[in-house]
């Protein structure tokens, strides 16, 4: 029998790490909600069949039909660079390239895991705001007879994009219209589908399946799950193979329940929204208190829960001595301000005082 004391020494986290301490760096940072917790405790007895054949998934599919409509299908992976590499396979041929914003996860910040392990080719267009619209897609939306040129199959939007400003239900049913006229698909990374979703203040659905996106990335730990996220077909006529290209690209989970009850525990009520709607709040909350800080710029509309500003360098790098966050442009002094589902008002008041401090030294 194991000695209960070094069980205690070996799962006692303060030993690790001060649950005090907030940042503002990533959504990433925030733990588990409660909730999400206790339902992967309850789904942590007895045995269930692996691969995906459980009951915890089989369940998960009929949430996802009142979400994105009867045909959606959820291929339930291991995170969101996994979510996009399989989706954007599944959309292209081997000769196959994707349009997307310059400033996109795909093209920044996956390592070149869609072209390498996807093996795409990324056709990228610089955006003022992080949005794609139909005049900026042209730019690269040429030459699909030009056997020298990667052809354009797939155009590829974040939602809410990587500057924190949200597409509008008819922008993006500008974008899928202008895509499906030409040919492509058009595929959805929504790493933070809800904050959007809460933002718009409509369901997901309106600027997902209902606007005509083929597939969806759907994004569950930036919203409050331990790990995994979902491929979420919205239009099977678009795909092939599913299956087997998230078991090619390493994303099949054995123990497939533990990433569905998460799922199933964030979007079978409200809790995905409850979520969302508090870190865009305290995001909103954030913005008004910078604003009043003299030599403080916001740079993009606070859309979400994100916050972007400018201020001087050395300021910053005081600040990030009293609470975790990062450059977005480092040379022109650019930063990038994250809340999540569990930033306190008190979190973001204290930062606020920190910041006009720094400022005044």
């Amino acid at each position: 029998m194991a000695d209960p004391r070094a069980v205690s020494r070996t799962t006692d986290a303060r030993r690790h790490h001060d649950p005090e301490v907030r940042g503002f760096a990533s959504d990433n940072y925030a733990g588990a909600h409660p909730e999400i917790l206790a339902a992967l405790a309850v789904a942590n007895g007895g045995h269930q069949v692996s691969y995906g054949d459980d009951a915890y998934t089989e369940h998960l599919q009929r949430i996802m039909h009142s979400h994105f409509g009867q045909h959606a299908e959820c291929f339930p992976v291991f995170n969101g660079t996994g979510a996009n590499v399989v989706a954007l396979q599944a959309l292209t041929d081997r000769w196959g390239a994707v349009i997307c914003a310059e400033s996109s996860h795909i093209n920044v910040d996956e390592c070149g895991a869609p072209e390498r392990v996807g093996g795409l080719k990324l056709l990228t267009v610089p955006t003022p705001d992080g949005k794609l619209t139909p005049e900026l897609i042209d730019r690269q939306a040429y030459g699909w007879e030009d056997e020298h040129r990667a052809m354009p199959q797939v155009v590829s939007i974040t939602q809410n994009t990587e500057l924190g400003t949200v597409y509008t239900p008819a922008e993006i049913r500008a974008i899928c219209e202008h895509a499906h006229e030409r040919g492509m698909k058009v595929h959805l990374d929504g790493a933070r589908i809800a904050n959007a979703a809460a933002s718009l203040d409509v369901p997901m659905r309106a600027f997902t399946n209902v606007v005509g996106v083929d597939v969806l990335s759907y994004g569950g730990t930036k919203n409050g799950m331990l790990f995994g996220e979902a491929v979420v077909v919205l239009n099977p006529d678009a795909v092939r193979a599913m299956k087997h290209i998230r078991k090619l690209s390493m994303q099949l989970a054995s123990k497939m329940r533990f990433v569905s009850v998460q799922l199933e525990a964030l979007l079978a009520g409200d809790l995905w929204l409850r979520n969302a709607r508090h870190s865009n709040a305290m995001a909103q909350r954030l913005a008004e208190g910078v604003r009043a800080v003299d030599g403080v710029r916001i740079l993009h509309p606070v859309q979400a829960n994100a916050v972007f500003a400018r201020l001087p360098h050395e300021v910053s790098r005081r600040l990030q001595r009293r609470f975790r966050f990062y450059f977005w442009d480092e040379k022109a002094g650019d930063v990038r301000w994250m809340c999540a589902f569990d930033t306190t008002e008190d979190d973001v008041d204290a930062f606020v005082q920190a910041l006009k401090e720094e400022m005044a030294a």
